[in-house]
């Protein structure tokens, strides 16, 4: 495990197209209630945080989730400063004319602070099943979703023939007056491949920061292949830490959080998996910004939401005085 630390020095060789400043946001527990919520939008504004990201699961082992997109809407409801993402969506197991419908919504409700992450899921294929999806078309039901939604939320009529679906003149109105940005998440290739082509930007998870500098050439790289005209990269890493006096209380509060959730040792997850005081988390973010991310949804565990928020808050100030 890493034991960075941040000095105001500090600056890695570039490895992709450093960020001049990247957002931060806090990522709350799933389910959290109405007064959760309030407590999260008023500690996140106090503690200067850019930004809540919800994770989504529609029936994760044995029914557990939440709609991102509907906590996002309500958080953004709450706030009229923070912005919100969905880190991430899993489109494929909706409908993705009843998901353009959702993000007009949005975009009315909060206009330009929303970012729409979206993945194919997979880690519990049950839950894809019980969708009605078959987990092997994932990932071609997921390239027809982007597409779709990306026309919809143009606002002009839309038909489409495919094997997932077949529209005729589907169109939402009225559409956003300032784009929804799409990024992908995913560790694999064809996550990678996706966001280039499809998307504006990747959300990495469990990757180095050195694996990460050579996705978003990838991504770049795909998105030339397909002929695309690059658009304003918005890249992302959602990344679970644990936060406390030092590594071993920090340790204390992730271990058995991710391991109740992923069932898996913490072990397995723990080298990109940071545990330790603010400071110690800063120094192992730096370099993710030297790779090219400039979205950042910490998934912190601590002694209790407020401590988690001001972590949050310190991590910020400290990353943003180390680049500047």
């Amino acid at each position: 495990m890493t034991t960075n630390t941040v000095s105001g020095s500090q600056r890695l060789g570039s490895l992709a197209d450093p960020v001049d400043e990247a957002a931060v946001g806090y990522a709350p527990r799933p389910r959290t209630d109405g007064d959760g919520l309030r407590q999260v939008a008023r500690l996140s504004e106090e503690a200067g945080l850019d930004h809540v990201a919800f994770g989504d699961h529609v029936s994760f082992h044995v029914g557990a989730g939440s709609d991102g997109l509907l906590s996002a809407a309500s958080l953004l409801a709450l706030s009229e400063r923070l912005a919100a993402n969905t880190c991430v969506y899993l489109l494929p197991l909706r409908h993705p004319v009843l998901v353009a419908r959702q993000l007009a919504d949005i975009a009315l409700l909060a206009p330009g602070r929303f970012t729409f992450g979206v993945g194919i899921g997979g880690e519990d294929p049950h839950e894809l099943e019980v969708c009605g999806v078959d987990p092997k078309s994932r990932g071609r039901r997921m390239d027809d979703c982007m597409r779709i939604v990306r026309q919809l939320l143009g606002g002009e009529p839309v038909d489409h023939d495919s094997e997932f679906f077949r529209l005729e003149r589907a169109q939402i109105a009225p559409a956003p007056t300032q784009p929804i940005p799409m990024v992908v998440g995913g560790r694999s290739d064809a996550a990678v491949s996706r966001a280039g082509r499809l998307g504006d930007g990747w959300i990495g998870v469990w990757v180095s920061a050195g694996r990460y500098a050579q996705a978003v050439a990838q991504m770049r790289e795909a998105a030339a292949g397909s002929g695309r005209a690059e658009p304003r990269w918005r890249n992302g890493l959602n990344v679970w830490c644990g936060v406390g006096r030092d590594a071993t209380e920090a340790r204390s509060y992730v271990a058995p959080a991710m391991e109740a959730f992923y069932r898996l040792p913490y072990e397995s997850f723990e080298r990109w998996s940071p545990a330790g005081p603010p400071e110690q988390l800063a120094g192992f973010l730096i370099p993710y910004v030297e790779a090219g991310c400039s979205i950042f949804n910490l998934i912190l565990n601590g002694a209790s939401p407020e401590a988690e928020i001001e972590a949050a808050g310190e991590i910020r100030r400290l990353m943003r005085t180390a680049v500047a």
